[in-house]
């Protein structure tokens, strides 16, 4: 054979073994691509799937945590969400929509309950409340939350009134969210004589009345209305002022009184089975103003020609919309 030929077939094989080579390494790089593709795949599918994991867990607490919506018994107004108080057929309607850890209502309710407390008993007012949950949305927490259902859940042993009322007498710091704690408002109930059963302490426990609660909220959102306290007799503000007068116990009554004129006083019925006329003066710490069947009326609070007694200070609302923390 020729040195040419020899030449040629050399270089012949050494071009099919290129190729083969060439053919490897495209099949290793296909193979890897391949493998990688899978991993991605993979990952991929358990990232979709531990997200949909999450959203169903998510789904589940959020479900869990609104649940049905169940009004108090007794609940009344637009979509059952005034808690009443007083005579049914009161000639004036006091409005109040408050958050039970709001520094300016506990002001309010503690300045004003007795005066309050005096004209429901003698059927001259009705008290519709309405709950809002401003400090949880503005602090954190859920102490509004939970104490607002808590209060529902005393509406439902008919015990409503002395439980929002000792809740406002023991009310904590605003940046302390002890009304969060479940025990804590247990605790608060045994205050008020019978509240503190199985059926209040289960009701409190699995947030009965949570969803109604935060239906509440949004309605005092979508109300315009500018903070909490807010306050209105027959459907106008009367907190701080009502036009050019200054909310007082003195001028509350006043107010109402005026309203009330020609007009013949509410059948009076107890608030709170088994109680005694309220006192015209703040019941001390921790403890319920007690009122109920009505007693011979009080003396005003000040006598015609007497100098009235002071006022309160002037008690700044609640902002309404929820506020970043400084």
């Amino acid at each position: 054979m020729s040195e040419k030929n020899q030449e040629g077939k050399r270089t012949a094989r050494e071009r099919l073994a290129q190729e083969r080579e060439r053919q490897r390494s495209q099949h290793g790089r296909r193979r890897t691509v391949i493998v990688a593709a899978a991993v991605v795949c993979v990952l991929g599918l358990a990232a979709v799937i531990g997200v949909i994991a999450a959203n169903t867990k998510s789904g589940d607490s959020k479900q869990s945590a609104s649940g049905p919506l169940l009004a108090p018994a007794g609940a009344e107004g637009k979509d059952n969400l005034a808690i009443p108080v007083g005579a049914a057929d009161a000639p004036s309607t006091l409005t109040v929509w408050e958050d039970f850890r709001c520094p300016a209502c506990a002001a309010f309710e503690n300045g004003f309950r007795p005066t309050i407390h005096e004209l429901e008993d003698s059927g001259q007012l009705r008290v519709q409340y309405h709950l809002a949950t401003l400090i949880d949305h503005n602090l954190g927490g859920s102490g509004s939350l939970r104490a607002a259902n808590a209060a529902g859940c005393a509406q439902d042993a008919g015990k409503f009134l002395a439980y929002h009322d000792v809740l406002y007498t023991n009310q904590p710091k605003e940046t302390d969210d002890a009304y969060g704690k479940n025990d804590k408002l247990i605790e608060l109930a045994q205050k008020v004589p019978g509240l503190d059963t199985a059926a209040f302490r289960s009701c409190v426990e699995k947030g009965k009345h949570n969803s109604w609660v935060t239906k509440s909220n949004d309605a005092f959102q979508n109300g315009g209305f500018s903070g909490t306290p807010t306050v209105q007799l027959n459907g106008e503000s009367v907190f701080p002022q009502k036009g050019s007068e200054q909310i007082s116990p003195a001028n509350l009554k006043k107010w109402v009184t005026e309203a009330n004129k020609g007009k013949e006083a509410g059948t009076a019925s107890p608030s709170r089975p088994g109680g005694a006329s309220v006192a015209p003066s703040s019941p001390p710490a921790g403890a319920p103003a007690v009122h109920g069947t009505p007693k011979p009326k009080p003396k005003p609070a000040h006598m015609p020609g007497a100098a009235p007694k002071k006022a309160p200070a002037p008690v700044p609302a609640h902002p309404g919309a929820p506020q970043p923390l400084p």
